[in-house]
């Protein structure tokens, strides 16, 4: 993807419209007033992929709301940093890696490039930093060493009074646990959203952790959870480090905790991920960051799933579907319309009609952009297009956007103003205000921009000459098989024959032309 047209500008100044952005807080379950920590710079963690098998739709959908939340952000004058962590170690990737002769790594790294092939295709900015787990473990030891001198963790001794390798988290020495989800404390009302996508069950990426369930021996209290993890008998000698307390490996909450601390510091602004990572992983990730003595995050952002026919999407009902299984039926841009089309915070159902409304939706954009600019005789520059602040677009898109990034409002406002923009074309040209058309298309591929949809983006216009060119390719297969066979009915002087092949050619808009070197063939004008 083309970076460079990234709507950032480090010395651009936060617009007026900041001042409305409001965003639901799943700790408190409430919309209420953003204010970053740090006037005009917004931090960002959101839980990234485990990479042990490749991506599917759900996992992408959480990767693009949070795209969408970080260009509203941006189109607001923030200057956003966002990390988003890769998990390469996980008792799925080791187990599965053995099962199929991989080095855990090595696995690992193929199934990283699969996710980041599919941000790019979708057209997901790049993170401001990836970091991988297994490039942290000195701060996930000092992490855990914090942790136990606060008096919240302990080491479990092995049978020789040794430090054995597992580490746990005393939740009874802790009585802040359960501040995120209340699950213990239930001092809070059920959010219904969350609860009810908590009725569906697990989520797959939930089901991927289930080998994480803590159930070793040594624990104190069952709601302990790992900090640290003694190797099993099967672990490569690789898959483990030698520490203070003993050799093993880093449990799956102690990751995020540490990385965010290395690239967001102490506090920060936001924390990110699906919902089905509310409980445990990031209840516990706040839990052993605040009894280290740090802060954590300041708001809680989760995605709800993404159903077919009302199931949540998952490998053990079949229904997973793979991000390059969609993307071989349809385009990426419609493949994207659809996923970010629906608030973050509602279930998104996956459907043929979903996918067939998208397809709707850029027929409808793009036969806008084009006519609007061939009208006018030009486009916006890229540049004008990503530099249009908040301040200069439709108030009611900035409206539905502050409104906790309500993007059902924020479509509703850019085809009011298509439409709007259309009629005004229909009337008379004599009277045509071109100065307000010439607006009108900066501010829809401006709104299209913030949903990461500009039909003119470089990536997207790249993304359509890549699908040019296979058409092309297929009607040049097809047309020449029309024309070996012209060929052979004049050869067998069927003549006849050979002018009605021509007279189907040229009523399908292909032009024939017969040369001494054979039959050559173009599309008509």
């Amino acid at each position: 993807m083309d970076t460079s047209s990234q709507p950032h500008d480090s010395k651009a100044s936060v617009s007026l419209a900041a001042a409305g952005l409001r965003l639901y807080d799943t700790a408190d379950h409430q919309v209420t007033p953003f204010r970053p920590i740090e006037p005009g710079k917004v931090g960002i963690y959101v839980c990234g992929a485990t990479v042990q098998s490749s991506p599917h739709i759900g996992h992408i959908r959480t990767t693009l709301a949070f795209d969408v939340i970080r260009r509203w952000l941006l189109r607001l004058g923030y200057q956003v940093t966002l990390i988003r962590n890769v998990t390469d170690i996980d008792d799925k990737i080791l187990t599965k890696a053995a099962a199929n002769g991989q080095r855990w790594w090595e696995r690992a790294y193929i199934y990283e490039r699969e996710f980041t092939h599919a941000y790019e295709t979708m057209g997901v900015l790049p993170p401001t930093y990836e970091p991988r787990a297994t490039g942290h473990i000195p701060e996930m030891i000092d992490l855990i060493q914090r942790i136990i001198d606060h008096g919240h963790a302990y080491v479990v001794p092995d049978e020789q009074g040794r430090p054995s390798g597992n580490v746990y988290f005393d939740v009874a020495s802790w009585p802040e646990y359960g501040a995120l989800t209340h699950q213990q404390t239930g001092t809070q009302p059920a959010d219904e959203q969350a609860a009810a996508n908590d009725r569906l069950g697990p989520s797959i990426d939930t089901d991927d952790q289930a080998a994480n369930s803590d159930e070793e021996p040594g624990k104190r209290d069952p709601r302990d959870f790992a900090l640290w993890k003694a190797p099993k008998p099967t672990d490569p000698p690789t898959a483990r480090w030698q520490t203070p307390f003993g050799t093993g490996r880093p449990g799956w909450h102690l990751e995020c905790s540490a990385m965010s601390h290395r690239y967001l510091g102490a506090d920060f602004d936001i924390h990110g991920g699906g919902l089905d990572l509310r409980f445990p992983h990031h209840e516990n990730e706040m839990a052993q960051s605040h009894a280290a003595g740090w802060g954590f995050a300041h708001r809680w952002m989760h995605t709800a799933w993404v159903t077919q026919k009302g199931e949540k999407m998952s490998k053990s009902l079949g229904n997973g579907l793979s991000v390059d299984q969609v993307l071989s039926q349809h385009p990426a841009w419609v493949v994207r319309y659809a996923l970010v089309s629906v608030q973050y915070r509602s279930m998104l159902e996956w459907s043929d009609q979903s996918l067939q409304e998208a397809e709707g939706a850029y027929e409808r954009i793009s036969n806008f952009v084009d006519r609007a600019g061939r009208i006018l005789g030009s486009q916006p520059e890229r540049t004008r297009v990503t530099g249009l602040g908040a301040d200069d677009l439709p108030k009611d898109f900035v409206q539905a956007m502050n409104d906790d990034i309500n993007v059902s409002g924020g479509l509703a406002a850019l085809y009011a103003l298509i439409r709007q923009a259309n009629a005004t074309m229909d009337a008379n040209s004599e009277t045509l205000d071109r100065k307000w058309l010439a607006n009108a298309l900066l501010q829809v591929r401006a709104m299209l921009d913030v949903f990461g949809l500009d039909p003119l983006d470089p990536h997207w216009a790249g993304a359509a000459a890549v699908r040019d060119n296979r058409a092309m390719n297929t009607l040049d297969a097809l047309v020449g098989q029309q024309l070996q066979e012209r060929n052979q009915a004049r050869k067998d002087h069927d003549f006849a024959r050979a002018d009605a092949i021509r007279d189907q050619l040229t009523a399908a808009g292909v032009a024939v032309a017969d040369t001494p070197a054979g039959s050559t063939w173009d599309l008509s004008r």
